[in-house]
């Protein structure tokens, strides 16, 4: 059985028809953010977009790329 609820002033308020008695325990799950909802997830995408002018194996030869050092294959 679930429930939909939100948080108001710290404390999760469920709808009328849950009828759980006080001293319930339950398990909370927040929903997954949207960027839009979310600016730390708007920032991350922000970054996250692909770089076409980087070299395919940039991640792999990191090293390589920055200091010179031999490509890892």
């Amino acid at each position: 059985m679930s429930f939909k609820g939100t948080v108001k002033n710290g404390v999760v308020v469920l709808p009328p028809e849950a009828g759980l008695p006080d001293g319930t325990a339950v398990e909370v799950f927040p929903e997954k953010l949207t960027p839009e909802q979310d600016p730390f997830l708007a920032a991350v995408e922000k970054l996250a977009k692909p770089r076409p002018h980087w070299p395919k194996d940039y991640a792999r030869n990191l090293d390589h790329h920055l200091y010179g050092t031999p490509k890892k294959s």
